[in-house]
Order: C-alpha cells, then structure tokens, then sequence
C-alpha cells in the first residue's frame, strides 16, 4: 500500500520498474507491493523476478501516448490519495483526460443495466445536483444508470473506469459518451491495452469505482447485481454506503432494499448524502407527483392511482372510474411531459 499524496516524482528508473512489475503476468496487486517492501525497491525487484520486458512497456506507452493518456503508477504524485489507500490498489493505471479531477473529492453512483426512466432520471438528477456542489461523480461506463450519472456530471467532472483495456469501448453504443468523458473528464483503466472486458475484470474494476470515492450510491440494484459487489467493495474500504429505496414489489430494487436492511444510507435526495459527508445543504426539487396539488378532475384521479410499481391500464380505468379515453388522454399527457413510463403487458409506472 502506497501513500498517493506524495509530492516528490519517483526516479524514473524505478517507476519504469514499477511498471514493468505491473504489466509481468503472476504479479497481482498484492504481490507488487509485497515484492517492492521485501527488496526494497520495484529496481531490485525486477532483478530477482521474472519482470514484464521494457520492449512491452515502450510498445504499451507509445500507443497510449497516441491516444492522449498516460501511465499512473503506484507512488506518482497524480496517482489517486484515496485509491492508494484502499489494500490491494492497482499497481498502475492507464489514464486519458484530465488528471486534476483526481485531487478532487469523488462520490460513485452505480446501478442497473437494464434501469427504469425513473431510475435512470434519479441518477441524473443525484449527479447533476452532487457535481455543483463540489464532487466528482465516478461510475463505471454500464448502460443504465452509470451512463445516466456520467451524463450529467460532464460539466461539473466525472470518471468512467473500465473493466477492459483503456482503448476497449464497452458497451459499444456508449462509444459517444466515452469520448466525450475522455475530452471533458477522465477515463481509467487497471487493464493493459487491448484487454478485452472478461467478466472476472468487472468486481476488480467496482473495487476502483469505490476506491476513488468517499461513498456508493446504489440506484437500482436486483438481487444479483453487479452494484451489490460494489457496495460490499465500498464497506471493506471504509466508504459510506448510500442507497435509494424502491417498492418492495419491484424486483429491481431486490438487492437495494437488503443493503438498507443490513445498515446502508437512505437516501432521498442529495441532502441525505451532503448531511452525512458533512457538507451543506443544497435546494433540491422532490420526484414523484409535481404539483399534483394543483390538479383536479381526471388527471388528478388518475396520478393520485400511479405509482412507482407498475400497474395494468385496464386497472386504472376501474380503479379511477373515468372512461378509458380519459385515461388515455392523461397518460399520453404525463408521456409526453416525461413523467410516465409504460411496460409490456400495457402497463404503466410513475416516474
């Protein structure tokens, strides 16, 4: 475990020994650190195992040169204070935009692929209002709800850290956000250029997303999710774990409501994460039912009927006692103003 905040550059022929320890196959995390406290040094280290060539290292830096990126290694001034503290930190990363993000304090939003409008807009929202109140926002480039939180963080700062290689776009239809975050954010990478995003590489990437941050917030979690490992990455790490609730009868906030079960944050809006971070308060706007106390007749009958969990149109009719017309035409309206979200089996949620 390395000390980030160092101010002094590494001598160079050591760092080139750090990263050449780094890229060597067999040498893990774990037993980079091992090997530079036991020699003394990554210089001594390489003489004594079996170190990755320097004819890799110039071949894997000349292409992320191109690129526009460059190495972070373990001791590097740049290199991240709260990520080097964590056990176990990458022993380099590639990285490509703008490095000061880093010296800045950070918070994750992760969560589903496969994420409700809802859920989706939550996230945007929690992002947008966190960045103009001083954080950069980390997640990990998924569809869903990571693509939702990078989105809305661009202009206020936010770090996308990959599972693959830095030049490995995944998935391909965020091709678009990932060049944008790497113009107007940073994108990070434990993995050598031209690693593919093999499954095993998605937990050791959450570790990275928790790691750089002062605290989760899980948006959207089932029972199996991938967030859930993050969140259990965030505890070991000693970061406060944020969740937002769901309907109990929403599979897709399964895993979210057994992490507030077993002790995580509630979270509401971005207050209940400034209050517990210590930071001040912010104006913030309530989701759900805008200004519903101001409607009447059939538009009100039909929100005061809606809900986050999803329910049959055929339901609503009988359940507000309006013509299925009315209905229509007030869910067409709530559509249009992005407030509603429909599902198969005709079918439609609150947003």
């Amino acid at each position: 475990m390395f000390d980030g905040a160092h101010s002094l550059e590494l001598d160079p022929q050591e760092r080139r020994a750090r990263l050449r320890l780094a890229r060597s196959a067999r040498i893990g995390p774990v037993t980079f650190h091992e090997a530079i406290a036991h020699f003394g040094s990554a210089r001594a280290a390489c003489t004594r195992m079996a170190a990755c060539p320097d004819a890799d290292i110039d071949r894997e830096e000349a292409k992320l040169t191109r690129a526009g990126g460059q190495f972070l290694v373990a001791g590097d001034p740049a290199y991240p204070a709260a990520l080097a503290a964590v056990p176990g930190a990458p022993s380099a990363l590639s990285a490509v935009g703008d490095l000061t993000l880093l010296g800045r304090p950070t918070l994750a939003v992760v969560g589903a692929r496969d994420a409700s409008l809802a859920g989706r807009r939550f996230a945007a929202e929690l992002a947008a209002t966190l960045g103009a109140a001083g954080f950069v926002i980390a997640s990990g480039l998924a569809r869903g709800i990571d693509a939702s939180a990078h989105e809305a963080a661009l202009a206020t700062g936010t770090v996308a850290v990959l599972a693959g290689g830095i030049d490995q776009i995944y998935p391909p239809q965020n091709a678009d956000l990932h060049d944008r975050i790497a113009a107007q954010g940073l994108i990070l990478s434990e993995s050598p250029w031209g690693t593919p995003p093999v499954a095993r590489a998605f937990p050791r990437r959450n570790r990275i997303v928790s790691g750089l941050s002062a605290g989760v917030i899980v948006i959207e979690a089932a029972a199996k999710s991938g967030s859930l490992i993050t969140a259990q990455r965030a505890a070991e790490q000693g970061r406060e774990v944020f969740v937002v609730p769901g309907s109990p009868m929403d599979p897709r906030y399964a895993g979210s409501n057994g992490l507030i079960r077993d002790g995580a944050i509630l979270v509401r809006d971005a207050n209940d994460i400034l209050d517990v971070l210590g930071r001040p308060s912010v104006p913030t706007q309530p989701l759900g039912r805008k200004g519903q106390n101001q409607l009447d007749g059939d538009t009100a009958k039909v929100l005061e009927a809606l809900g986050a969990v999803p329910t049959a149109v055929d339901e609503l009719v009988r359940r507000c006692q309006v013509s299925a017309a009315a209905v229509a035409e007030v869910l067409l309206a709530l559509e249009l103003e992005g407030r509603l979200e429909r599902h198969r089996g005709n079918r439609v949620s609150l947003m």
